[in-house]
C-alpha cells in the first residue's frame, strides 16, 4: 500500500506523468465507474485472476483521488481509510458493540435504521427521505433505492400484487400513447417518439423497478441477466442460421422467431 501511494505521489509530481497531472476529479470519475463495473463483471463470471487485476484498478482509482485531495489539503488516503473504518463500526453494532447477534435480516434492516438516523442528523430544513440517492448512478439502480427509501417512510404498495398492478396500468398508458401517435402523424422528436412516449415508457420501466424491489430482485442484476440471456440467444440463432447455410439478417421475422425457439429448446 506504501508503495502504490508512493507511485501515485510520483506521478502527479511536477515531473510526472502529463496525463496524470491534468487530471481532475470530474475527469477521473468515469474510470472509476468503468472499473467498478469491470470489477462487477469479474465476480460474476467467477473469473478471479481478473477480479484480482480489476480490483488494484479499482483501488488506483482510490488512490488517484485520494492523492489529488491531499493536494488541496481536503484529505488523503489515511482518512478515507479512517472514515470507513469509523462508519463499519458504527454500522455492526450487534459485532463491536453490546446489541448482541442479529440475523441478515435483521443486520440489513439496522443497517439502514442507522443510515437514516446518519442523514437526518446530518439534515437541514430542507431535509428529504430522497437525500443521498446519488444522481450518477444507473437510471434502473437509482429508481430501485428511490422506491425503497420512498417505502421506508410508508409510501408503498402493500402487496406486490398491487405494484404488479401498476406495472400493466403503465404499459396500458404506453400503449395509449404509442395510438394517439400513431393517429396524430406527430413527426416531432425522434422517428416514431414522442415527449408522451417518452414519459410514459419513463413510468414503466419506474414501475417495473419497483416491483423487483418489491419482489426482493435486483432489479440491475435481473437487467444483466436478461442481457445476458438474450446475447446468448441471440448469437445462438447467428450461428445455427450460418451452419445452414443462411445468411441471418437476409431471413424473415418468422424464420428467425423459429431459430429463436429452437436455441431456446436446446438450452
Amino acid at each position: 500500500m506504501r508503495e502504490l501511494l508512493g507511485i501515485m505521489a510520483r506521478l502527479r509530481a511536477v515531473d510526472g506523468c502529463p496525463w496524470d497531472r491534468e487530471q481532475t476529479f470530474a475527469s477521473i470519475a468515469p474510470y472509476t465507474i468503468e472499473e467498478a463495473y469491470e470489477v462487477a463483471d469479474a465476480a460474476e463470471r467467477g473469473d478471479l485472476r481478473h477480479l484480482k487485476d480489476e480490483l488494484g484498478d479499482l483501488l488506483f482509482q482510490v488512490v488517484f483521488h485520494a492523492q489529488m485531495a491531499s493536494e488541496t489539503g481536503q484529505f488523503d488516503f489515511d482518512a478515507v481509510a479512517g472514515a470507513i473504518c469509523d462508519k463499519l463500526l458504527r454500522r455492526h453494532p450487534h459485532v463491536f458493540g453490546a446489541s448482541g447477534p442479529l440475523t441478515p435480516a435483521e443486520q440489513s434492516a439496522a443497517w439502514e435504521d442507522i443510515k437514516a438516523a446518519e442523514r437526518g442528523a446530518a439534515a437541514d430544513a430542507e431535509h428529504s427521505h430522497l437525500d443521498g440517492v446519488p444522481q450518477a448512478l444507473p437510471a434502473l439502480m437509482r429508481a430501485f433505492k428511490l422506491s425503497k427509501r420512498a417505502a421506508r417512510v410508508g409510501f408503498d404498495f402493500e402487496h406486490a400484487s398491487q405494484t404488479a398492478d401498476k406495472v400493466a396500468e403503465e404499459l396500458a398508458e404506453v400503449r395509449d400513447a404509442a395510438a394517439q401517435h400513431a393517429l396524430s402523424g406527430d413527426s416531432r422528436g425522434p422517428p416514431g417518439a414522442s415527449a408522451h412516449i417518452f414519459e410514459e415508457i419513463g413510468d414503466l420501466l419506474f414501475a417495473a423497478a419497483n416491483l423487483a424491489r418489491k419482489l426482493d430482485v435486483d432489479a440491475e442484476a435481473a437487467l444483466r441477466a436478461a442481457n445476458a440471456k438474450f446475447e446468448r440467444r441471440f448469437r445462438g440463432m447467428e450461428s445455427l442460421a450460418a451452419r445452414r447455410g443462411e445468411v441471418f439478417a437476409e431471413l424473415n421475422l418468422e424464420s428467425q422467431e423459429r431459430l429463436w425457439q429452437e436455441v431456446k429448446r436446446g438450452e
